[in-house]
């Protein structure tokens, strides 16, 4: 690395040790470097002038070359307020402070050609912009007015201490005048010149002080491209690494277990979605490869089917297999799935959970160490050390965004041989998100729903309008269907948010009367939830309140109708999964999503896009548009141990799919990459952030 960019930060010119502290403490920059790639969220174009009559409140910045001709000080104390008339001889504009008076004040020159740049707004008839920035004008002098300016983002606590965007402009402005010499390469020079790629020190000027906007392009594109291609390249070459390093059990045949299931216990004929994905799945488990392979596939489009059906052929093949989930409702969800579809076929299934009692673990144990367990589900209870397999040859995660990857890890490593690794998700991944997070797996994707489904309709009410709300969940139920009244359940409000599921319930309680409510929350014991889960499925009551805790796992074909309260409450994605849980069965369901009138524009977009659609991959792209990858459901556990700085998955799909290709064509060329000329990709690789645990494990 360039010696000049590891420095402390507080030794540049303008810091000093306070600064380098709210630096450290608020924006997490402790070096040159670290502030060299601390880069702007926005630019606004000060290449143009305006004169004050052109000028109205609608606009978005303006910047004026005049001067000021007077100002005052009204009030004092936190009231104050100074104000200064300026002009440009074509009209009259009034420059407004609030804060910073003292200092502001020392700066304000009557008589004396300055630039005032802001946002104008109109007051009492009167132009003005609040708060401007003030600059000395020097006819034919580079200043910030006159060019492209960045704009960052700081802190409340660093504008407190007068550490603003423009004081972070002026200390890029010290760094760059520090560095004696360019600084070096990242990437070989041959790729650079093949793909016309700007140097990376242009780059680097160019999105702090960008020359024009032409050049601001050119320096985002490199800087994108290098940030995704090398994430591309990591894991890819982990990828790479894995399919020459580790070998899996070779499922040579398909057997009785898996023919005797198609031919006699198939619940329905599966769809050309489904058939591909075995068709995948069996090519990579013939292969000698290890398989690790991620599924998606929307709430309802028969991933599970599609996994018993791989569980089987591992059956076939001499293997144990087992199913992790990752609540207690989910495993039993699916245990009881399995038991049903695979009775009068011989085979032992059992159910480990955190609930399972002593001696039937003890049983359990036994059973799988001497190889007379086939298949074993569970919740986190399966990577106990104490669990102890015969020979486990496929793996199945569902929702694998709800573990960890270490915790996803000691599962894969409890067989000599690696198992096979099946993980599945019906939360959505939008493609640029799949490509990143789970770049290392190779996906698959069901996209048809089983014959006979209908898709959910989806309608949004005021809360004004519940009596209408009411009359139509009254007459589902006398149709003989079911009903589930959602209430959101979040961390910071908990106490409150059981306050109102409560009063929900009662509410439900005196509109229904003549209905069989039961309830589900989180807080209540294991045995309480199963025992009023049961209930609901069994139809002994016609109505479930609950918060999310059955977005995942609960099936009742009866249930038609999902009422989601307080629904700008809710993520997109789990919008989406909650509507999942009706439409499971023939009849038309509805998912009713009820909200105050006082939305925000995000709310608005979510309500509106579930309305409009049922389709999962659009909701996940709008939903990674709305709040960012990193905030994605999963992302955080994913392990990869990336950090971007400055490309957007929501918005840099191209360059992401443009960066993969050349990160897959080198790997292809020379996989461990000892070429001479993929020595900078090897460096930079060993740079990138070290994780704890070997990611090519698992994924």
């Amino acid at each position: 690395m360039h010696p000049d960019v590891t420095q402390e930060i507080k030794y540049l010119k303008g810091v000093g040790p306070k600064r380098a502290e709210l630096f450290n403490k608020e924006l997490n920059i402790h070096t040159f470097y670290d502030l060299l790639y601390y880069f702007p969220y926005k630019y606004v174009d000060r290449t143009k002038f305006y004169k004050v009559r052109e000028i109205s409140g609608s606009m978005q910045h303006v910047q004026v070359i005049g001067k000021i001709e007077s100002f005052e000080q009204v009030g004092v104390g936190h009231k104050a307020r100074l104000t200064a008339v300026f002009t440009d001889g074509t009209g009259f504009l009034e420059l407004v402070w609030f804060k910073g008076i003292k200092w502001v004040k020392q700066g304000l020159k009557t008589g004396v050609k300055m630039v005032a740049f802001g946002k104008p707004s109109v007051f009492n008839g009167c132009v003005n912009i609040v708060h401007p920035e003030l600059e000395i004008y020097e006819e034919g002098k580079k200043t910030v007015s006159g060019s492209i300016q960045a704009f960052y983002n700081t802190t409340e606590k660093m504008k407190k201490n007068y550490l603003v965007s423009k004081s972070i402009l002026k200390l890029q402005y010290n760094l760059f005048s520090a560095f004696k010499q360019p600084l070096p390469e990242t990437l070989p020079y041959w790729f650079v010149k093949k793909q016309k790629l700007m140097p990376l020190h242009e780059a680097l000027l160019n999105i702090h002080f960008p020359e024009n906007n032409h050049q601001l392009k050119r320096a985002q594109f490199r800087l994108k491209l290098e940030e995704l291609f090398f994430i591309q390249l990591k894991l890819l070459s982990i990828k790479s690494y894995r399919q020459r390093k580790f070998k899996g059990h070779v499922f040579s045949k398909i057997g009785d277990h898996f023919n005797q299931f198609f031919h006699q216990h198939l619940p329905f004929e599966l769809t050309g979605a489904q058939k591909r994905v075995i068709k995948e799945i069996r090519y990579d488990v013939g292969s000698g490869h290890q398989m690790n392979r991620l599924l998606q596939g929307d709430v309802g489009s028969g991933k599970t089917l599609v996994a018993l059906m791989c569980m089987l052929m591992a059956l076939d093949n001499n293997t144990q297999t087992c199913l992790m989930a990752p609540t207690e409702i989910l495993a039993v969800q699916h245990f009881l799935t399995f038991t049903s579809m695979l009775d009068s076929m011989g085979l032992n299934i059992r159910l480990l959970t955190g609930s399972t009692r002593a001696k039937e673990r003890r049983e359990i144990h036994h059973e799988l160490e001497t190889g007379n367990l086939h298949i074993l589900v569970g919740t986190h209870a399966l990577i106990e050390d104490k669990v102890v397999f015969n020979n486990l040859g496929f793996v199945v995660i569902d929702e694998q965004h709800r573990f960890g990857v270490a915790q996803r890890a000691k599962l894969w490593s409890k067989n000599t041989v690696p198992p096979h690794v099946l993980v599945m998700t019906a939360t959505p991944i939008p493609r640029t998100l799949a490509m990143t997070v789970y770049g290392d797996l190779d996906v698959s994707v069901i996209d048809e729903l089983p014959p006979g489904r209908k898709p959910v309709k989806t309608i949004h009410f005021y809360d004004k309008k519940r009596a209408k709300v009411f009359d139509f969940v009254r007459s589902e139920i006398e149709k003989g269907r079911q009903v589930y009244f959602v209430y959101p359940l979040i961390e910071e409000s908990e106490k409150l948010d059981l306050e109102n599921l409560y009063d929900g319930f009662d509410l439900i309680k005196q509109a229904f009367p003549q209905y069989r409510v039961t309830m589900v929350h989180g807080r209540m014991k294991p045995a309480e939830k199963d025992a009023a889960m049961k209930r609901f499925k069994a139809k002994e009551a016609e109505i479930l309140v609950s918060t999310t805790v059955i977005e995942v796992g609960v099936d009742v074909p009866n249930a038609s109708v999902m009422v989601i309260e307080s629904s700008e409450r809710f993520g997109l994605s789990q919008l989406h999964q909650l509507r999942g849980r009706v439409g499971r069965g023939a009849d038309q369901s509805y998912c009713v999503l009820m909200s105050s009138y006082k939305l925000s524009k995000e709310s608005n977009i979510r309500l509106e896009t579930m309305v409009r659609t049922t389709d999962g991959f659009e909701i996940a792209e709008t939903d990674m548009k709305l709040r960012g990858p990193g905030d994605m459901e999963g992302t955080q556990q994913s392990g990869l141990g990336f950090d971007l700085k400055i490309a957007q998955l929501g918005k840099d799909g191209q360059i992401l799919s443009f960066a993969r290709n050349l990160a897959n064509e080198i790997i292809e060329n020379d996989p461990a990459l000892s070429d001479d000329r993929n020595q900078k990709f090897k460096q930079q690789l060993r740079k990138m952030k070290k994780t704890e645990f070997n990611w090519s494990s698992i994924s």
